[in-house]
């Protein structure tokens, strides 16, 4: 019994140990004596990070960006820059999500390394190189550096701010923001104007100082020079008898403007002046020009209620046939209407022959003619009338034009022998028909061989709201263009901000066998029209065309609002050697992005370097060529030839809403261009930027 005894525990005890044993295996069982089941389990897989991008490079303050994938059912991570969890202000941050964010400075360029330890197994991880680049300082220019202006003038500076997405700047006269009576006056747009007198020559300093580094600025020297001529002043207490001082006045604007010579500045004080003007004398290079300002801190007003316009041809509140040297500055003129066809009221009417006439920071508002079928009417209309001898050298500037109902006529326009011209910075609104025009080819010029305005600037204007579909003179139709080139030659269109309008920019010709020529639209925000975003070609077989006009580095969006089957870029008739490039084009739901749809040319334009997007797929796009739809982008470009580099993506706008059409750093659009030449493409981009920063253009107005 005992040996026995002795003998069956020692099994149990063999048993037991072969039990642990086989578990600690992995294995079950019974025992040797062969019942029971065995079963085996893999051994567990050992956990793995990896870590997407695995390097970057990131500009201080920028972002990057990173994903962590875990092989367990615990895929959480937790992140490190340089060791540390959450990073820090040093070597940067990092969220719980990933999200990389460069520390703000750096002195020079750095690498840090972001790493994902895997908090299922903390001994795992994946880590990724983040080059981190020093960002440009800020950086502000000022043009012109210097500048010669008499007491009372004007002189338009332009700031550039580069390194940064705030262009932004404050203007300062000797350190002060906006300046004042004494030094002179700086609008937010950088047009300064010297005080009315000084006692002797004066230098005073001009600068611009960037809003997203106060500490960046840059400055002009700006010699200010007395009168040479006489200074004289009009009232509505004043009389016409007087000597036309500041402290006797004249009454009327008329009689100063018989009474000037070259040099001579008149001053306006504030009050409303029930007269049409005519201005019969020049200035003079030497002597200066003629200068009809508002006095400074009043406004004074041309105010037409109750005139009759004359039936025997335009006549305008200020009027300017055949001279030279005249500027008309920061009047009012308003209120000017007829109920007759034949009568043509204008707000300032400048025709004839000439040179160096400035029309800068009016109002002119409601000029207005009610007989709109056959009748017209013009905010400023600027008409060569002349040949060979053109109007040389005007200036359209500063000007807000507005509520104005103009029949078959412009809200501003320069037709006929013009030369020189130049159209900045002007704001034109809630008008029934063309926004600015630069016309030819409609026997204004006695010559037909100078009956076209050419050799001009449009840039830097602002226009909404212009609609002639309540406007019988153009048929109740969406035919009102923002910027209209109908037979010009040599203009520049760009940095222009247009929406709401019916046609945004167009370039052909009404009359037949005539183009509108090397026209170059470039740099120009469009959108919401209610017809089309760009028209090249006649608009009917029956007229004229287009012929080696360029338009690039436009961005297009969402127009064509009232579904006139218009789209984004339309070719009409005779549209030959064109180009359209570089533009960001971004369709309605409609998603007609360009309609060409006559086949009148067999190449009417040089398409290529574009960024087409809307919401609806690629496959869905529609393209009209020549007549005919390609519905898809891939199967346009394959059946035309058109757009081989061209991409079809979201470029990335900061918001379609307001809508802020610039464009993210991560945008497709970013280096994607053709760079053309700076005659082709500009200096600047939309927002005054450089137009070419990095290893190349981008596509759309905007330059990142």
């Amino acid at each position: 019994m005992n040996t026995g005894d002795l003998g069956f525990k020692q099994k149990i005890k063999n048993l037991r140990t072969s039990f642990i044993f086989l578990a600690g295996m992995g294995v079950s069982g019974l025992g040797s004596t062969g019942c029971g089941v065995v079963s085996k389990t893999q051994p567990p897989i050992p956990v793995n990070v990896t870590i997407s991008p695995t390097s970057a490079t990131v500009a201080t303050g920028g972002t990057q960006q990173f994903t962590a994938t875990v092989n367990t059912s615990n895929t959480a991570v937790t992140w490190q820059v340089n060791g540390v969890t959450g990073g820090n202000a040093t070597v940067g941050t990092i969220s719980s999500s990933g999200l990389y964010t460069a520390p703000a400075t750096v002195q020079s360029t750095t690498t840090v390394t972001v790493t994902a330890v895997s908090q299922a197994d903390p001994t795992k991880s994946a880590s990724a190189q983040v080059t981190i680049t020093p960002t440009a300082a800020v950086n502000v220019t000022i043009s012109p550096t210097s500048a010669t202006v008499a007491t009372g003038g004007t002189q338009q500076f332009t700031a550039t701010v580069q390194n940064t997405s705030n262009t932004a700047v404050t203007w300062q006269v000797n350190g002060v923001t906006g300046g004042n009576a004494t030094v002179g006056t700086i609008s937010s747009s950088g047009l300064y104007t010297a005080p009315a007198t000084v006692q002797s020559t004066t230098t005073v300093t001009v600068t611009a100082v960037s809003q997203a580094d106060p500490t960046k600025s840059a400055s002009a020297q700006v010699t200010i020079t007395p009168i040479v001529g006489m200074v004289f002043y009009v009232s509505t207490t004043g009389s016409d008898s007087n000597p036309g001082t500041l402290s006797s006045p004249w009454r009327t604007i008329q009689h100063a403007a018989n009474s000037v010579q070259a040099g001579d500045a008149v001053y306006v004080r504030g009050g409303a002046y029930n007269e049409s003007v005519n201005i019969s004398v020049s200035g003079s290079a030497t002597a200066g020009p003629i200068t009809f300002k508002t006095f400074p801190g009043e406004q004074g007003i041309i105010d037409g209620t109750g005139l009759v316009p004359s039936t025997a041809g335009t006549q305008g509140l200020i009027n300017i046939v055949n001279q030279s040297y005249i500027s008309i500055q920061g009047l009012e003129i308003r209120n000017y209407q007829t109920s007759s066809a034949s009568a043509t009221p204008a707000g300032i009417w400048v025709s004839g022959s000439g040179s160096n006439i400035q029309l800068l920071n009016n109002l002119v508002h409601n000029v207005v003619t009610t007989s709109e079928s056959t009748g017209s009417a013009f905010g400023i209309a600027v008409y060569g009338t002349s040949a060979p001898a053109s109007l040389d050298s005007v200036t359209i500037s500063g000007n807000q034009v507005y509520n104005l109902r103009t029949g078959t006529s412009e809200s501003v326009n320069v037709d006929g022998n013009v030369t020189n011209f130049v159209i900045t910075n002007n704001v034109i609104h809630d008008n029934d028909n063309i926004g600015i025009d630069v016309i030819g080819f409609e026997g204004v010029s006695p010559d037909p061989a100078y009956d076209y305005a050419r050799n001009g600037t449009v840039a830097g204007n602002t226009i909404y709201n212009i609609s002639a579909i309540n406007n019988p003179g153009e048929g109740n139709q969406y035919d009102a263009n923002g910027i209209y080139v109908d037979g010009g030659s040599q203009v520049v269109i760009e940095r222009n901000l247009i929406h709401n309008v019916d046609i945004g920019i167009e370039m052909a010709s009404e009359h037949r066998g005539r183009v509108t020529s090397f026209v170059i639209a470039r740099n120009n925000l469009v959108y919401w029209s209610n017809s089309v975003g760009i028209s090249i070609g006649g608009y009917a077989s029956n007229v004229g065309g287009t012929d080696h006009c360029t338009i690039g580095n436009n961005t297009l969006f969402q127009n064509d609002t009232k579904n006139t089957g218009s789209g984004e870029f339309q070719i009409q008739y005779y549209a030959t050697n064109n180009v359209f490039k570089n533009n960001i084009v971004y369709a309605s739901s409609q998603g007609l992005f360009i309609n060409n749809y006559t086949n009148s040319e067999p190449d009417p334009s040089d398409v290529d370097y574009n960024l087409y997007y809307s919401s609806l797929s690629p496959s869905a796009a529609d393209f009209r060529w020549n007549g005919t739809d390609h519905p898809g982008f891939s199967s346009y470009q394959s059946a035309t030839g058109k757009d081989t580099h061209s991409q079809y993506t979201d470029p990335q706008f900061l918001s379609l809403t307001t809508p802020n059409l610039q464009i993210q750093p991560t945008s497709p659009s970013l280096n994607a261009g053709i760079n053309l030449g700076p005659t082709v493409v500009g200096t600047l981009d939309f927002a005054g930027n450089p137009r070419v920063h990095g290893s190349n253009i981008d596509i759309g107005a905007y330059e990142q």
